[in-house]
């Protein structure tokens, strides 16, 4: 089946904007830092939360609360001092997650422990366990920690590929430098190209693409991506259509999306991931005004998948990307190779 479209149109205001209402007002903003903790074999530290505090029984990076006037990396060398009774050095920035709960907005600043002194236990009375990286999405988290996870396990490029201008060798030669380039997750999208010709060339991509471990997606055609074992791109518009998951979770299911309800519709249908924007004005939208990083991070917040910001980025965006919660960018000019 393929429900292949002509590429899907952005609305023609900001997309998904979103408004304030008296119940934003009154929702208390907590800032949290946590730490990604590894042992020498590599393991990710993960702590459980105890009986009587919200979100019970799930596990999450260790941290808590800043104190007011504290820094986000005192406030966390003193949690992690408090809670496990190690002394750390604190790394680098990994993901800076916006959150919505019920009863507050919280923002979770996750940091990389470069070092840690002592023997981590619960002082606090909280289970411990030391997690293999591949085994971290099999555990309960609250929704801010799960993006963490994708941060630490998944691309931060998402390549959507541009359709070839006549010369097949030449799109498929492009595609492979982009994966030398260290390309990772590949969005296949060529619209209006011959069926015929464009059934060939995604057997050769995902050729490519397996031959480096790249994951490779097809946009909004179900039944090539069943055949070559490739994952599935949705177009927005399809995402308030569908019933039901269109294919088997093992294979990557990911969306366009545009607003708030596209965020939603895309994590209830079971999206692995899913690509956010326009963040910034760009030649395939013109007279469109971008959402900017703010209006990113005020959609981030209202689900807990992992989204990439698009429009206008390239790698060196990353960093800005990371800041406001997203995974990384998805781009077509930013990461491919001009001939």
């Amino acid at each position: 089946m393929s429900i292949t479209s002509a590429k899907d149109p952005p609305p023609a205001a900001v997309p998904g904007a979103v408004t304030s209402s008296p119940a934003d007002a009154v929702l208390r903003h907590v800032e949290v830092v946590a730490g990604v903790i590894r042992d020498a074999r590599g393991r990710v530290l993960l702590a459980r939360r105890t009986e009587g505090r919200d979100l019970a029984g799930l596990w999450e990076f260790p941290g808590g609360k800043h104190e007011p006037g504290e820094s986000a990396e005192a406030a966390l060398a003193r949690e992690l001092h408090e809670e496990l009774g190690i002394d750390v050095d604190i790394g680098a920035a990994l993901i800076n997650v916006p959150q919505r709960y019920p009863d507050k907005r919280l923002r979770l600043d996750v940091r990389s422990i470069a070092a840690w002194r002592g023997h981590a236990r619960g002082l606090e009375g909280q289970a411990l366990v030391w997690v293999p990286p591949q085994k971290l999405a099999s555990y309960a988290m609250p929704p801010a920690d799960r993006p963490v996870v994708a941060a630490l396990l998944q691309p931060a490029h998402y390549l959507v590929t541009p359709p070839p201008d006549g010369d097949d060798a030449c799109w498929l030669a492009q595609l492979e430098q982009a994966l030398a380039n260290g390309v990772r997750r590949v969005q296949l999208r060529a619209p209006g190209l011959d069926a015929g010709r464009w059934h060939g060339l995604v057997a050769r991509a995902a050729q490519l693409c397996r031959q480096v471990g790249a994951e490779a997606l097809v946009n909004g055609d179900v039944a090539l991506a069943s055949e070559f074992g490739l994952g599935l791109h949705l177009p927005a518009r399809l995402l308030h259509e569908l019933p039901e998951r269109p294919i088997p979770p093992g294979q990557a299911l990911a969306a366009s999306c545009h607003s708030v309800d596209d965020l939603l519709a895309a994590q209830a249908l079971g999206c692995d991931f899913a690509v956010l924007g326009t963040l910034k004005p760009t030649p395939s939208h013109p007279g469109i005004d971008g959402i900017g990083w703010d209006g990113f991070a005020a959609m981030r917040e209202r689900v807990s998948l992992p989204i990439y910001a698009i429009g206008g980025l390239g790698p060196a965006d990353v960093d800005e990307a990371r800041a406001h919660g997203a995974q990384g960018i998805a781009a077509i000019r930013g990461l491919w190779t001009s001939a």
